[in-house]
């Protein structure tokens, strides 16, 4: 799940301040994470207080009860991430329901879903668990589907040609389009829908993990998920960080949130 972190940090200087172009500087004093590594955190939690993936309506309800817990847990502890105002709302519920979002913020926070699980169907039920928290639109669930599954076979060394007949065969997204065609009228679109596949197209045209995230980040709109989506991806399928971007994604966490993703990675051998 660091590929999605470092997406996120990366982009979130482009967010509101789009550039078309894969040539910027990736770090700054400006740089920070959001939202979308706060709730990937939270995932990530949740699976890590979790003994292992069931089935069955009983699990499903203690599952949703877990993710709820740490959505809150987090959201509270950095109130400043820069959150919707649908799910700020839902924060500071007493009587928080979904709210039938379709927003990514399924799909931003789901990667250490794809990670963890020990087949498809298990990353499949998962990410629609702690998508319909919050975001119980069926664009919501698929979305967050889509990218958890994505990661799930990146991981297991499927090729780029088989990530991409899955996607497009299961959740009917168009990934045959190039970036160099969305590029130039592409703005701003917080959707599943509208941010999803896009994400996934920069990671199938890339060359290595920074590429995937300079081309998620080149396509503007809403660069910092994009890019964490992205990031998740290229982590799963490359396995290989450029040392210097890990160090410098790191710098800008703290140690609460270094400490879970170490006991992640250690729990379900990710690697990088």
């Amino acid at each position: 799940m660091i590929g999605a972190i470092i997406g996120d940090v990366i982009g979130s200087v482009f967010e509101w301040h789009n550039i078309k172009t894969t040539e910027f500087k990736l770090f700054s004093r400006e740089t920070r994470f959001t939202d979308d590594t706060v709730m990937t955190i939270a995932v990530a939690d949740a699976l890590l207080s979790k003994v292992n993936f069931k089935n069955g309506i009983e699990y499903e309800s203690e599952s949703s009860i877990i993710y709820a817990s740490k959505f809150k847990q987090y959201g509270h502890r950095y109130p400043n991430a820069g959150y919707g105002n649908m799910f700020n709302k839902w924060l500071y519920s007493e009587d928080a329901k979904p709210y039938n979002s379709y927003g990514n913020g399924s799909a931003m926070r789901v990667s250490p879903i794809g990670f963890a699980a020990n087949t498809l169907e298990e990353a499949f039920k998962e990410s629609k668990i702690s998508a319909q928290i919050t975001h119980n639109h069926k664009e919501g669930i698929k979305g967050a589907q889509a990218v958890a599954s994505a990661i799930f076979l990146a991981n297991k060394g499927e090729s780029k040609d088989t990530i991409k007949k899955f996607i497009e065969e299961k959740f009917n997204y168009n990934l045959s389009r190039k970036l160099d065609d969305i590029r130039p009228t592409y703005s701003f679109d917080p959707s599943c829908q509208g941010s999803v596949p896009e994400a996934i197209i920069a990671f199938l045209e890339s060359d290595d993990f920074e590429d995937a995230i300079r081309k998620a980040i080149s396509l503007g709109g809403d660069s910092d998920t994009i890019a964490c989506i992205s990031g998740g991806i290229a982590q799963a399928y490359y396995k290989k960080i450029p040392s210097e971007i890990l160090r410098e994604a790191l710098c800008k966490l703290d140690d609460e949130m270094k400490m879970i993703i170490d006991k992640f990675n250690k729990r379900y051998n990710v690697q990088y």
